[in-house]
């Protein structure tokens, strides 16, 4: 795992959100998308190499509103970029590890990702993230 890509916070409402984070990291956030295949309307903030993805449900049975169902508004995962997504997942599998949904599917910020279920990861929801070459 090349670094931290990135911290997902699962929030109930994006534009709320947004203006706490504004003023909390003095930036505006560069990207707003939605991923209707997950259910989520995404923003990202960065600042220095430190990126933060704000989440919030679209649908009432998207893993975000299920979380926030059960936990609150809060930390929903933490994301590692990877050089070779498939690879990796691979190792991990080979070490025990359960991937989520079981293969790379496209995410936001122009990534392939895939998750680590969290009862193998000490309860932390884990992301691996490749970017997705444009070539």
């Amino acid at each position: 795992m090349d670094k931290i890509e990135h911290i997902g916070i699962a929030v109930k409402d994006l534009q709320t959100s947004n203006l706490l984070f504004e003023k909390l990291l003095g930036v505006p956030s560069y990207k707003t998308e939605e991923v209707a295949s997950e259910g989520v309307r995404t923003s990202f903030f960065k600042t220095g190499p430190n990126k933060i993805e704000l989440l919030q449900a679209t649908t009432e049975n998207s893993a975000i509103a299920k979380f926030i169902a059960k936990k609150g508004e809060g930390i929903h995962h933490i994301a590692f970029a990877v050089a070779d997504l498939p690879t990796e997942l691979n190792r991990l599998k080979d070490q025990g590890f359960v991937v989520l949904p079981g293969f790379p599917k496209n995410g936001a910020d122009n990534k392939r990702v895939a998750f680590l279920h969290p009862k193998g990861t000490n309860g932390v929801l884990v992301e691996l993230c490749q970017e997705i070459s444009n070539t």
